[in-house]
């Protein structure tokens, strides 16, 4: 359901949206507010095709209609990007859509079966009132997605080249003339690079060397911004009323901001200082930034929002994430380094039970992160200090591969999935027995999505080194993991291309050698639980499937538990308490804390 609070006068009308997923919201003008949603529809897998559409509701909690539902093609979109909200008396939203087009191959992200070059890519104004479109413009074959001024025109369009997969940045130099080529990337990859355009500026912001600059569109002209561009782990925070970069977020352990707007950057001086020792993100601001809405939180607590009254000089509580956890006693976290095999420095976050003073008895749970692409973060992570409030020390390496490190870290696990970023993990564990610091002799590892991977990789492609492992959401076969991604994304596109070189070549010698499924005879020692949503579309429920029969095959004693109606990331309360209360019955099996 949507609610809707005002904040000086509280009310709280609410709509319910049905059994439906819930992504986002945000404001349409102050009239309309947006509700992006994801529902399921059958199709050739079993966890069928999944929609991605904008609710249009008005601040009494009243649903109104849903962007470009009337238009025939769009709705076999399986997205729903917003580009932007234009800034007029009447505020449109500049949304993604579907046309016909002719000559070459569109892309398949679509439930329509196509011949070649029937549908394009295109970019409409929609009115919330009724949630009718009008083109704007039509993409050509290769255009992916633009950035529009606070007028609705394009100023930025977004090629991906479906033979090269290079990545191309075409502008519009004050929104007027034709498209001109402003960047050129050399890869896909590069697309990592681009980090957003600012009306403000009339400039794109880029990263290509290891330093943020803004190129002009209109003569290419470029500025380095701030002092901390050049750190690698990097993030741009975004001023949306205007449409420009304030602030430069980098950080290992925890995000540190520099900020390129000092009225900014005061107001959240004014919340750290307030919340000193947790993070705090402006979530978001009011027009004449007086008003700021901030997501606070540390390892050890949950996130809550507040309030932060410039003019009044109040910071007031919003809500809170968890507050049935409310006086809780947390884990404690720490920040560690240790040496890879190879010498390589790895980084991890450590968290002991609440109140351990002796560490050296404690089981550990290993609990890498999924991506692999992604990195652990400073905030509360639920399965963390829910496995620390049970007695378990908890791991968490940024293991090679993991983003935020620098460059060459993240290309240091290009073909490794099944090599050194498992034994990343291992080194680890090492480390920490050399300390003192946990018992050996009990070690499981735990993981979601890449995480599953590494715990099915654990248990048999490193046999012996765990007591047990957990597998939500987890890879088991590599070649039938890439069958299945090829018939979503082409077997040709960019993306597939991406995930074979992550894995390091698609040979069929490569993949047996690091998929799970293919190595389970070596698990014969080590329990298995694999925990899968039904409705996942990302990594598709046949792969814990398969694991299982392999597993059943060979006489080894696992479990298999499926989760109704839930996708990849466990977005439903219901699903995360089952996931989380069937992980603990296993731990307790076969990694008692006592």
């Amino acid at each position: 359901m949507v609610s809707i609070a005002t904040i000086d006068q509280p009310q709280l009308p609410t709509l319910k949206l049905g059994d439906i997923e819930g992504v986002g919201v945000g404001w349409v003008g102050d009239d309309y507010i947006l509700a992006r949603i994801a529902f399921w529809e059958e199709g050739y897998s079993k966890s069928g095709y999944r929609f991605e559409r904008n609710v249009v509701i008005t601040p009494e909690g009243r649903a109104v209609t849903r962007l470009l539902e009337s238009d025939t093609l769009s709705r076999a979109l399986l997205e729903q990007p917003i580009f932007g909200i234009t800034s007029d008396s009447k505020p449109q939203a500049m949304v993604l859509g579907l046309i016909e087009g002719s000559g070459a191959s569109a892309r398949m992200d679509t439930r329509m079966k196509r011949k070649e070059g029937d549908f394009l890519f295109s970019l409409w104004r929609a009115d919330p009132a009724t949630g009718k479109g009008a083109l704007v413009e039509r993409g050509d074959y290769d255009t992916v997605s633009w950035s529009v001024d606070r007028a609705g025109r394009p100023r930025v369009r977004l090629d991906v080249d479906q033979l090269t997969h290079r990545f191309s940045v075409f502008g519009k130099a004050g929104g007027a003339g034709p498209w001109k080529p402003v960047w050129m990337g050399g890869s896909f990859k590069s697309r990592r690079h681009y980090y957003g355009y600012s009306e403000a500026t009339d400039s794109i912001y880029l990263n290509p060397t290891g330093t943020l600059v803004a190129r002009r569109l209109a003569d290419g002209a470029e500025t380095v911004v701030g002092q901390t561009s050049m750190q690698p782990s990097l993030n741009v925070v975004w001023d949306s009323h205007r449409d420009a970069p304030v602030g430069l977020s980098t950080g290992e352990e925890r995000p540190s901001i520099e900020w390129l707007d000092s009225e900014i950057g005061a107001a959240h001086g004014v919340l750290a200082r307030a919340f000193k020792g947790r993070d705090v993100f402006l979530w978001s601001w009011s027009k004449d930034r007086n008003r700021y809405l901030a997501r606070v939180t540390s390892p050890s607590s949950p996130g809550a929002w507040y309030l932060y009254d410039r003019a009044r000089k109040e910071i007031s509580p919003v809500g809170e994430e968890y507050p049935e956890l409310k006086d809780t006693p947390f884990g404690t976290t720490r920040w560690l380094t240790y040496p890879a095999g190879d010498g390589l420095t790895i980084r991890a976050y450590l968290t002991l039970p609440p109140g351990a003073t002796n560490a050296a008895k404690l089981p550990l749970v290993v609990l890498p992160h999924g991506g692999p692409t992604v990195r652990d973060a400073f905030g509360f992570n639920y399965i963390v200090q829910f496995l620390a409030t049970r007695g378990y020390a908890v791991l968490q390496p940024q293991f090679r591969g993991s983003w935020g490190f620098g460059q060459a870290f993240e290309d240091a696990g290009k073909g490794e999935w099944g090599g050194k970023m498992q034994t990343d993990l291992l080194d680890g564990v090492a480390a920490l027995a050399r300390s003192g610091e946990i018992d050996s002799g009990r070690v499981c590892i735990v993981g979601m999505g890449f995480g599953g991977y590494a715990a099915l990789a654990g248990a048999t492609l490193k046999a012996g080194s765990y007591r047990c492992a957990a597998a939500i959401g987890g890879i088991a076969d590599l070649g039938t993991f890439l069958l299945e991604s090829s018939r979503v994304y082409g077997r040709d596109g960019a993306t597939i291309e991406e995930l074979r070189e992550e894995i390091g070549g698609a040979t069929r010698a490569k993949l047996e050698a690091q998929s799970p499924l293919r190595n389970a005879a070596a698990a014969a020692r080590t329990p298995i639980l694999m925990i899968h949503g039904e409705r996942d579309t990302l990594v598709p429920i046949e792969q814990s499937e398969l694991m299982s029969a392999r597993l059943k095959d060979l006489n080894i004693p696992h479990e298999l538990v499926i989760l109704e109606n839930e996708n990849h990331y466990l977005t439903r309360s219901a699903t995360r308490t089952q996931t989380l209360e069937v992980l603990e019955r296993f731990l307790a099996k076969n990694l008692p804390v006592n």
